[in-house]
């Protein structure tokens, strides 16, 4: 683990909605602006590619047709893991030598779901891993899958223990937890709530699990949207100019904000990470340690290993009848 300190950035964008390898492009120029600031670290907002699918809170679900087609669409430009999107963002990563976490719209290996997924890529240009939202929030339910829990990780790289949660997933204590006992440090929260209650919850976390934590949203205009997918300009005829302000933000392990919201603009935040600090607020305030109760209480979490054994148990099981 590098022991001196080190710059992240959290990228405020607007993705090219609906078009993935556009998104992608924009999404590596920003990677290179990063790296070249000198961040080893960069985070862009949940579902970033091809963007976020924001009809699902303005069509009613009983527009069926209009709901089919607009999934067709959401499906085609959905990125498949690994594929040559996964490959160019890697090269990125690569070129940049950052550590990259991206939110993307994930399509499964069907070809008939999408995921909400956090791709994780690593300074060679590969994939560390994608995990996928657990529990789609209310609309999102219309057009996302319920999530692997065996894709809840915690990589170790030479930075620091990196993992994070999507959203609303980090309002649900055993999933923060489950991250917290696998000694995350650096704790990335891509979201699309823009909210103050959101701003304090990533301060709670920070001075909770004694993480740097980096709540990463888009900026998104109603024009983005239109612009994309003008069918659908009936249903946003009350929506102001802004659909979401952005107000990303950065905290360390004391719940201090280290990068202020940023509000109604593209740009990117950027925050020293000293390890140092990771270690020594421990001292006081360890919750997956010596201030948890294992007496107590236990969490229990499935892992990929289980879900990878059950499947080779019952291949065998099969094999024999």
């Amino acid at each position: 683990m590098q022991h001196s300190p080190f710059k992240m950035a959290v990228v405020q964008a607007t993705p090219v909605f609906m078009d993935r390898d556009a998104s992608v492009e924009k999404a590596c120029g920003l990677i290179a602006e990063a790296g070249k600031a000198g961040a080893k670290l960069v985070v862009f907002p949940e579902a970033f590619i091809p963007g976020y699918p924001d009809w699902i809170w303005q069509v009613p679900p009983g527009q069926m047709r209009l709901n089919q087609s607009l999934y067709a669409k959401l499906l085609e430009a959905s990125v498949s893991v690994p594929s040559d999107a996964t490959e160019r963002l890697g090269e990125a990563a690569k070129e940049a030598g950052v550590y990259l976490s991206i939110g993307i719209n994930e399509r499964s290996s069907s070809g008939g779901s999408v995921y909400n997924s956090l791709l994780y890529l690593g300074p060679d240009g590969g994939i560390l891993g994608c995990h996928q939202k657990l529990v789609p929030t209310i609309a999102e339910r219309t057009v996302w899958g319920y999530g692997d829990p065996a894709t809840l990780e915690v990589y170790e790289t030479e930075i620091g223990r990196l993992g994070g949660l999507i959203c609303w997933e980090n309002y649900m204590p055993l999933v923060r937890q489950s991250l917290y006992e696998k000694g995350i440090g650096l704790y990335v929260a891509p979201t699309y709530d823009e909210g103050e209650a959101w701003q304090a919850s990533m301060r709670h976390i920070g001075k909770e699990g004694r993480v740097y934590i980096a709540g990463c949203c888009m900026v998104l205009r109603k024009e983005d949207v239109l612009k994309a997918l003008p069918e659908l300009e009936p249903f946003y005829e009350h929506v102001g100019e802004w659909i979401n302000k952005g107000n990303s933000m950065i905290a360390d392990p004391n719940g201090n904000v280290l990068a202020e919201p940023l509000s109604k603009e593209e740009g990117t935040l950027y925050a020293e990470v000293d390890p140092q600090k990771l270690l020594g607020s421990k001292w006081n305030l360890d919750v997956a340690g010596h201030y948890a109760r294992p007496d107590a209480f236990s969490l229990w979490t499935r892992t990929f290993e289980q879900n990878r054994d059950e499947s080779q148990k019952g291949e065998s099981e099969t094999e024999e009848a």
